[in-house]
């Protein structure tokens, strides 16, 4: 999901290049903020009698503080960023197990585990994106499906550069070992990574 930028982008054209047959999924055809749309991808995805990976990466973000934030603006949120990876990994993960193997991977974020001013509901999201991964590869070990999250730090896509100043970007690249943001490359690599055979072990 999230395949028309960033890193869900390039990790979909990476996943083609290495000749995985890729659905792309992006907001032009399932506006994943609200929910008749999830439930309309989620009737598509179950009639394909086969998926071996899944990579949940759509999401938004917005900065505001938590008492300006009106209620529209939380479910859109968590519609796309915590509804839809549920709904849709419940109806990928029914074909995985028929299967007896599967691959998922949820692009979470550092705000799953560091907080910033302003990010209430998108920290909420994430926090529980990362609960459901590991609640999840519990369950799902049995069938041979791994599942796992990745948590970019900050990373050079559109968004990055829509959210934050070039002062700021500065500043956080500093703080970075490497003294500068990360690539969606870094993030593909680490996805492809746990959905291949190389990973036989890490869940969760």
């Amino acid at each position: 999901t999230g395949s028309s930028r960033g890193i869900g982008k390039n990790i979909a054209s990476k996943f083609k290049a290495l000749g995985a047959n890729v659905t792309n999924l992006n907001s032009s055809m399932y506006d994943l903020t609200v929910e008749e749309e999830i439930l309309k991808l989620c009737k598509y995805l179950s009639k394909l009698r086969k998926i071996d990976i899944l990579i949940n990466n759509a999401g938004i973000n917005f900065s505001e503080i938590n008492k300006k934030i009106n209620l529209e603006k939380y479910n859109k949120l968590m519609n796309i960023n915590l509804k839809a990876v549920f709904l849709i990994t419940s109806t990928v993960s029914k074909i995985m197990q028929k299967n007896k193997f599967g691959r998922i991977v949820n692009i979470s974020s550092i705000a799953s585990h560091r907080v910033r001013e302003g990010r209430t509901v998108y920290s909420a999201s994430k926090f529980g994106l990362e609960g459901f991964t590991k609640t999840l590869s519990l369950e799902l070990a049995k069938y041979n499906i791994l599942v796992n999250s990745i948590a970019p730090g900050f990373i050079n896509t559109e968004m990055t550069r829509t959210m934050l100043t070039k002062n700021e970007i500065k500043k956080l690249s500093y703080q970075v070992p490497l003294k500068r943001l990360g690539k969606t490359e870094d993030i593909t690599n680490a996805t492809i990574f746990l959905c291949s055979n190389l990973n036989q072990f890490i869940n969760g």
